[in-house]
């Protein structure tokens, strides 16, 4: 049997990473569609022939979870079927666990024809044939929702299968950009194979194999000891989101966290169960986004592989909108998992008080325009926006930032917008109050106003009102997020959730996200970082004064004499 030593293990380890961001880096590159190549909406992986992770590289980690799944699914359909060029893709909302949009490409690595491991490549299509074009804001069905594929060869010993591709482009709107982003898939695929036989040609594949073997064994024993450490205990969580996108009712999400020795049982018993609008989840990706909000807080510092989370098991009951079933409505179902994550966060920071963090603003916030008139010009733009994270022990919370679901994935920068759609980005600023007060205060969330300079649909689907990001030891709540179009005629409308619908040229769309919550009182915080947050802009004058207790006058000075009194008075009580 062939042997790695540690050194050899540690090349591997960081080759295998490389290797993945390599891949990545082609993805970029070679996409068509701006909500890949600036967006970053995919990630990528390099497995072994069974399947297990060993280097991932995202835009959205959220992703990385899952990948490991999609690849047993082909492994399981098509066996010893599987020959060198082979592409296979897949984006069955519960099999793989996301939104049609979210098509996974994977190929078989050979290397001197022995099969050594997968590359796989998922990918957002910003149209799949649904209902609507992009985002299909209201379905109630996952008939509603575009083209499902289970684990399917588009192609075959590197020669496309003419008739798959037909049928892709049969079933979008937008033909030329499907079949480039499909392609920039399988250019990182290829990327990964040929990378990977760099190192294979210096080292041969069973000391590669062996370095593999000793990677999986050190994250196992890690992610053990970490867990060993806890206090052994049971917590749990609630919190409620707006609705479901179809209703008007608040929907429950419930997390408990048992650790036992070295193990640790999560139970999402409690929450809801699946639901009419849009939000349910596949099994597999509410699993992969436990796994992230375990990775934020075991071990962050190590790369995801096939030997973490030995320790962690997933209980889902069988009726539950994070184990969605057909027909199952789950265009939007990364609405809950932000809530989801901010609730297991919370009860790790019990068991792990050094690390307890105040709530972020907690989804994704996307806003969306296109129009398909051919005659006008067809195109569409999807993206989510940033928000406010909690404060922890020591820092404030970080502003303008994406939600813990989407990691990676950006915005996209003004220039490029105008550059590309009829939009006009006229602010795109923090937004002044939204971070809860405290010791250390929650991130900011951002305002970003769209001026449509032509008729076009939008539509929106922001979350958190109900249960905005909450405050702990004395941190106040973030802000929940606010909307507001203004139509050419002077009316307002203020929606969250909005289906797609048109609007004139000239129409003004106003998002404002919400903001992190607070850690600690905030008459705590020293005087110079509330002058510091009034100067900066984060917090108003009459903030500083009411929530923490600082008067600051107009010219930007500290009131001294209005100020000591408010904070021996709060030091009192």
């Amino acid at each position: 049997m062939a042997h790695a030593d540690p050194i050899t293990t540690e090349v591997v380890r960081n080759f295998v990473i490389s290797c993945a961001q390599d891949m990545n880096a082609a993805l970029w590159r070679s996409a068509f569609s701006a909500i890949i190549y600036e967006g970053r909406d995919s990630a990528v992986a390099l497995l072994d022939e069974e399947g297990n992770m060993l280097g991932q590289s995202t835009g959205v980690p959220l992703f990385v979870g899952a990948i490991d799944a999609c690849v047993k699914l082909v492994l399981d359909r098509y066996g010893d079927d599987i020959h060198p060029g082979d592409i296979f893709i897949l984006n069955d909302s519960y099999l793989q666990g996301t939104h049609l949009h979210d098509v996974t490409a994977i190929g078989p690595l050979f290397y001197k024809d022995e099969l050594v491991g997968f590359g796989a490549a998922r990918a957002h299509w910003q149209d799949i044939g649904a209902i609507d074009p992009g985002s299909t804001m209201g379905s109630t069905s996952i008939f509603h929702e575009g083209l499902r594929l289970g684990p399917t060869r588009i192609v075959s010993r590197f020669k496309q299968i003419p008739e798959w591709y037909d049928l892709l482009t049969r079933n979008t709107r937008l033909k030329d950009m499907t079949i480039g982003d499909l392609n920039a898939q399988i250019t990182a695929i290829r990327t990964g194979e040929r990378r990977l036989g760099q190192i294979l040609d210096r080292i041969g594949a069973d000391t590669y194999r062996a370095a593999c073997a000793n990677i999986f064994e050190q994250a196992r024993l890690l992610d053990r000891e970490a867990i060993a450490k806890l206090k052994d205990g049971t917590y749990s969580r609630e919190g409620y989101l707006d609705d479901d996108g179809v209703g008007t009712e608040p929907v429950k999400v419930a997390l408990s966290l048992t650790i036992e020795g070295e193990r640790m049982i999560i139970d999402l018993d409690g929450s809801s169960g699946p639901v009419e609008g849009s939000i349910n989840c596949g099994a597999v990706q509410t699993g992969s986004l436990l796994r992230l909000a375990y990775k934020t807080m075991i071990n962050p510092d190590r790369a995801i592989t096939g030997g973490s989370f030995s320790t962690m098991e997933v209980r889902i009951p069988e009726k539950c909108m994070f184990n969605a079933k057909e027909p199952a409505a789950c265009e939007w179902y990364f609405t809950g998992l932000g809530l989801l994550a901010d609730l297991m966060i919370s009860c790790l920071g019990e068991a792990m008080p050094h690390k307890a963090t105040a709530a972020h603003y907690g989804d994704s916030m996307v806003a969306a325009f296109f129009d398909m008139d051919p005659e006008r010009g067809q195109w569409i733009s999807v993206e989510p926006t940033a928000g406010g994270w909690g404060g922890t022990v020591g820092q404030d919370g970080e502003s303008a930032l994406i939600n813990l679901v989407n990691g990676g994935f950006r915005n996209l920068p003004a220039e490029v917008y105008e550059t590309k759609f009829p939009v006009r980005v006229e602010e795109f600023s923090l937004r002044r109050d939204s971070g809860g007060a405290g010791r250390w205060r929650g991130g900011c969330g951002v305002v970003r106003s769209y001026r449509l300079l032509d008729d076009c649909f939008g539509a929106l689907w922001f979350e958190r009102s109900k249960t905005p990001a909450w405050g702990i030891r004395g941190g106040s709540d973030g802000a929940g997020p606010d909307n507001e179009i203004v139509l050419p005629d002077g009316s307002v409308e203020k929606p969250l959730k909005m289906r797609a619908k048109r609007f004139p040229k000239g129409t003004l769309v106003v998002t404002r996200t919400g903001g992190g919550g607070g850690y600690g009182d905030p008459r705590a915080r020293p005087e110079n970082e509330v002058l510091a947050d009034v100067l900066a802009g984060t917090i108003s004058r009459e903030a500083a004064r009411s929530l923490y207790g600082v008067a600051v006058t107009e010219d930007g000075a500290i009131d001294a004499a209005n100020t000591a009194p408010r904070r021996q008075e709060a030091a009192s009580n």
